[in-house]
């Protein structure tokens, strides 16, 4: 089983006790407000999510990770890998995302998560590029962004709400310089 471990975090894959922390973090408006149209998700759709997440990780070889607290064991959310499927544009390009809780917010957990991801698809997965997509206006996911060294390739709308997009990137060669 595929585990990093940070020195605050645990991102492992999911467990059937996930299902519930991740459900309140979905059901949270502030969190989805950048996610898609804004919709909170509930019980049902984010066990669906779970289980297409751990579909990935079987097909792809990776996904996305829950992340937990090592003191508490507590669930923050989740930070990993995906096929971009919401830009056809886009081709197969492997997308780099997070969400976690918003009392998780402003502690570095994003950054700290999303950095250990990044040096997985990078250096374990030998994936050659990586992007992050993210709506116009959500400055903290901007900063996370800058922080993992990902420049702006270009700026889009979604096929689907119509919401400004940003597409940044990062590859190999600009991550190990």
């Amino acid at each position: 089983m595929t585990e990093i471990r940070t020195p605050r975090l645990l991102l492992r894959r999911w467990h059937d006790d996930d299902l519930a922390p991740m459900a309140d973090i979905n059901a949270d408006p502030r969190v989805m407000r950048w996610i898609d149209d804004g919709s909170v998700r509930d019980l049902d759709d984010t066990a669906e999510a779970i289980e297409r997440w751990e579909e990935e990780w079987d097909e792809e070889g990776f996904g996305l990770f829950a992340v937990e607290l090592l003191a508490s064991g507590e669930l923050v959310g989740f930070t990993g890998l995906s096929v971009s499927e919401s830009l056809p544009e886009l081709g197969h390009a492997v997308a780099i995302s997070w969400r976690l809780g918003s009392q998780f917010w402003g502690q570095g957990y994003g950054s700290e998560a999303a950095q250990a991801t990044l040096e997985f698809a990078l250096q374990d997965r030998g994936l050659d590029r990586v992007i992050s997509i993210s709506r116009v206006g959500d400055v903290a996911s901007e900063n996370v962004i800058r922080k993992l060294g990902m420049v702006l390739e270009r700026e889009t709308t979604h096929p689907v709400y119509g919401l400004p997009l940003r597409v940044h990137t990062i590859d190999l060669t600009e991550y190990q310089a």
